[in-house]
């Protein structure tokens, strides 16, 4: 292993180029569980250094998963039966969407993401001195970057939907994820419109989040899928998605943001209501220790690793190291608040389905996590009273 004394050592275009591995290797060398390396490890040498998702052509995944067909079709879960119910009087037309509204990511007086997002004086502290206009475009950069991956994870969350209305085990959670799948096919649509239309960019899949589709969509486990997509990737986007619907000065995003909250808001609460029992009641100790260290493990890589290395690679490959850039982004207060939403909305999920064991708490108290735990989690809040919170605030 490459410590960071010999890296700093190295001429600055071989340290560009071995840097990500190097990231790579300390990354999966962390996951302390063998069970969660085994699970995890083939997704980040596909992710992290084979870059699957970045050579430009589809990627193909195996998936093995079992189908659950119950010929009774009984009404089992009557709080999931509310759910599909809700969500088939809410279902909306990405059409109808304002497109006709003219937007300019570079405007200052309708920013996508305000101006005070990125810590610019910190950059000049590095010896990095933008234009008004550069630093606009860096706005606009960063924002698009967060914009496509929302849309890869979109695309996740479609495929990965479309698996678990198979496995899943409740007869009224397969008419409900019917409808989850219409869902994401939607927010596919509305995020890639956005990009094209709008935008005229579109960033690749970051690494990290390539992992994390890639292990989800290879799992056999449907509560796994459950856990990594409903809960983890699905509860943080969640966070997300009201960050930057607080944030936006631009009307046309604020409206794309406000119908996919309120899908967002069901789709996590089906997800607590799937696990909850299940992973109270059927799990075995060793079985639900696993899950409380892979939804861990996943927190940790959402956190530290979602930098915008893809914004660092087109702008200051050449001007800063990914570790300062890194630095930069984490200390940006835009991101800052992005960190802190997201966990507030993923934590106390996390607790309600019994993955907060006092075995567990002490990790996430080590890493500035707990501070979310006594939140209200997804059962608790609907969509409409997000969208109120987000307004009030």
């Amino acid at each position: 292993m490459l410590s960071d004394k010999v890296l700093d050592n190295l001429p600055h275009e071989i340290r560009r180029r071995i840097e990500p591995y190097v990231e790579a290797v300390q990354l999966m060398t962390a996951t302390k569980n063998p069970k969660v390396l085994k699970s995890m490890g083939p997704s980040g040498v596909r992710g992290l250094i084979l870059q699957r998702g970045k050579q430009g052509v589809p990627t193909k995944m195996p998936s093995n998963h079992e189908v659950y067909f119950d010929w009774t079709y009984p009404n089992d879960q009557p709080e999931m039966r509310e759910l599909y119910t809700r969500a088939k009087e809410q279902q909306w037309n990405g059409d109808d969407l304002p497109w006709h509204i003219d937007v300019d990511p570079e405007n200052p007086e309708k920013p996508i993401i305000p101006r005070h997002f990125m810590d610019y004086d910190a950059l000049r502290g590095r010896g990095i001195k933008l234009t008004d206009l550069e630093e606009r475009r860096l706005n606009s950069s960063v924002a698009a970057w967060m914009l496509s991956q929302f849309l890869h994870g979109e695309q996740g969350a479609l495929f990965a939907a479309a698996q678990v209305t198979e496995a899943v085990q409740f007869f009224d959670g397969k008419l409900y994820g019917a409808t989850q799948v219409v869902d994401e096919g939607r927010h596919v649509e509305v995020f890639h419109r956005y990009l094209d239309s709008k935008m005229n960019k579109l960033y690749q899949i970051n690494d990290n989040l390539f992992v994390i589709i890639d292990a989800l969509i290879q799992d056999s486990r449907w509560d796994v899928k459950f856990l990594g997509m409903q809960i983890m990737v699905e509860g943080l986007a969640l966070g997300a998605f009201g960050t930057l619907y607080q944030m936006t000065g631009e009307p046309m995003l604020k409206q794309l943001l406000k119908m996919v909250i309120q899908d967002e808001a069901r789709h996590v609460h089906y997800g607590v209501i799937a696990l909850r029992d299940h992973f109270r009641q059927e799990l075995t100790d060793r079985e639900r220790r696993e899950r409380e260290d892979w939804a861990f493990e996943v927190a940790l890589l959402m956190r530290n690793r979602f930098l915008s290395f893809e914004v660092y690679e087109e702008w200051f490959e050449h001007k800063l190291t990914r570790k300062e850039w890194a630095q930069f982004v984490t200390d940006s207060p835009g991101f800052a608040i992005f960190r802190q939403v997201m966990f507030k909305r993923l934590v106390p999920n996390l607790r309600e389905i019994g993955l907060l064991s006092d075995r567990i708490r002490p990790h996430y108290e080590r890493a500035g996590l707990m501070q979310y735990a006594g939140g209200a989690s997804a059962t608790q809040l609907s969509g409409d009273q997000m969208l109120a919170e987000l307004d009030a605030a």
